[in-house]
């Protein structure tokens, strides 16, 4: 098992599988089947992303470097998490954007029932080191353990 120390920008704590991208997440892209026609497995529906494309991101501790693209990220993350679509975390290796940010904090503070921690600034080194299907521990001071 390892440690990654990252600093937390909602908080929670939880365990669940990893998805991995490398690549930067089009939030937009990888929602908008799941919200929008009903996907229930909430599959990555982001062609230009080869790491999730198809893969389901809902209750998984989502490991990414950064989100990309629509200035609507924040809104449809927030409707995820109020949809009860969101993946169990966000683990950002950077540091989050401001969209992402208010996204996840808007569904931290107004969706009852959902809690989504997301930490940020984890390194390349976790990046690099995660793999699907790994069990992802996030602790309430930010640090994620991988197993």
């Amino acid at each position: 098992m390892r440690q990654f120390p990252g600093r937390v920008v909602t908080p929670g704590q939880v365990t669940a599988e990893a998805v991995v991208t490398n690549e930067g997440f089009n939030t937009l892209a990888s929602f908008q089947m799941a919200l929008q026609f009903g996907d229930k497995e909430v599959k990555c529906g982001d062609q230009s992303n080869q790491d999730l494309y198809g893969k389901p991101l809902l209750g998984k501790a989502l490991c990414l470097p950064q989100t990309i693209g629509s200035t609507t990220g924040g809104l449809v993350l927030y409707c995820a998490c109020s949809m009860k679509k969101n993946p169990a975390c966000m683990l950002f290796a950077n540091h989050i954007d401001s969209l992402a940010a208010a996204g996840a904090v808007l569904a931290d503070v107004w969706v009852d029932g959902v809690t989504m921690p997301v930490v940020d600034g984890l390194g390349d080194e976790f990046l690099h080191y995660v793999k699907d299907g790994m069990k992802i521990t996030v602790k309430e001071n930010g640090v994620v353990e991988v197993e």
